[in-house]
């Protein structure tokens, strides 16, 4: 299937490239606006780590809110699904990812899902670590271990930029430590910067579908037959991938596209086709909601051509 794959791709990208035009770079956080708008590269990873890619598929970007999965993955195996949905619920918000409106209109106050900002944040809160340096060192150590690699850094500059114009996830945080979603011991400033340091890691579309086939495979790295988070943990973020993971697109990706798939405003997509391949995209000119315009392009495409689709 990848021969065919491979045959396929370099036309599907050039084609959902000029989708490109119809988004625009994130500028909001300012190191962001440097990416190049109509770069479109893709990875599909195999079972056994082989790989297709295409187009600018070795362009490095930041995870953002990817890492989201991620750091939820290891929050409940710090404290289990008892300990994480105390502090964050299960439903699709409807608003923007980074609205604080319902922590104030809807009780209990909690935010309403781990991949919305407010919800991340309450998920970084509950990373095990007796420092910030002991948090985000074991959250790095996870992601390269999903990974595959010990290359993964934190780009410096980008979580510079997001902690000078965080004020928006200030609010949501210092909210929810008014709302006890925080426990009295956390520290705001703290915490925000660790969550600004996960979402800062840096990484292209091959690692990122090494990580993706991980979830893929139930939580097993099927390169190394290494388990590295419980199958249960596992179909619960895929759950959340489907529901909440493009925005409040997510309804529309799941029509159209049909896999588990989570977005980035650096216009990742980390994709999956269970028990098939692990995908990772980049395409960094957004559309309205935050999703990479031609990135959504080229996965509907896809999973059209496939019949990936879960539904």
């Amino acid at each position: 299937m990848l021969d065919q794959i491979r045959a396929q791709l370099p036309g599907w990208v050039n084609e959902s490239r000029a989708l490109a035009v119809h988004g625009r770079v994130a500028a909001y956080i300012p190191e962001l606006a440097k990416a190049p708008a109509d770069a479109l590269g893709i990875t599909l990873m195999g079972r056994g780590g082989e790989t297709a890619s295409e187009g600018s598929h070795d362009l490095k970007f930041t995870m953002q809110s990817i890492s989201k999965v991620f750091t939820l993955l290891l929050a409940l195996m710090d404290h289990g699904e008892e300990g994480v949905f105390a502090k964050v619920g299960m439903e699709p918000s409807g608003d923007d990812f980074n609205s604080m409106l319902k922590l104030e209109l809807v009780e209990p106050g909690i935010p309403f899902n781990p991949l919305i900002n407010a919800g991340a944040i309450a998920v970084t809160s509950l990373i095990k670590g007796e420092t910030p340096a002991r948090k985000i060192e074991r959250i790095l150590r996870f992601f390269r271990d999903a990974a595959g690699t010990n290359e993964l850094r934190i780009n410096e500059a980008v979580s510079r930029s997001e902690a000078a114009t965080a004020h928006r996830n200030r609010s949501l945080a210092y909210f929810l430590k008014d709302n006890e979603v925080l426990g009295g011991e956390i520290d705001v400033e703290e915490l925000l910067q660790v969550y600004f340091d996960h979402c800062s890691v840096e990484i292209d579309c091959t690692q990122l579908a090494r990580m993706a086939l991980v979830l893929a495979f139930g939580g097993i790295d099927p390169v190394t037959g290494r388990e590295l988070v419980p199958r249960r943990y596992v179909r619960i973020a895929k759950s959340f991938m489907v529901t909440c993971g493009m925005y409040n697109a997510s309804g529309e990706f799941a029509i159209r596209t049909g896999i588990p798939a989570k977005s980035g405003v650096s216009g990742g997509i980390m994709a999956i086709v269970p028990g098939q391949y692990g995908i990772g995209v980049v395409g960094p000119a957004l559309g309205r909601q935050g999703n990479s315009t031609a990135g959504v392009h080229l996965l509907e495409r896809m999973s059209t051509a496939f019949d990936w689709s879960l539904f």
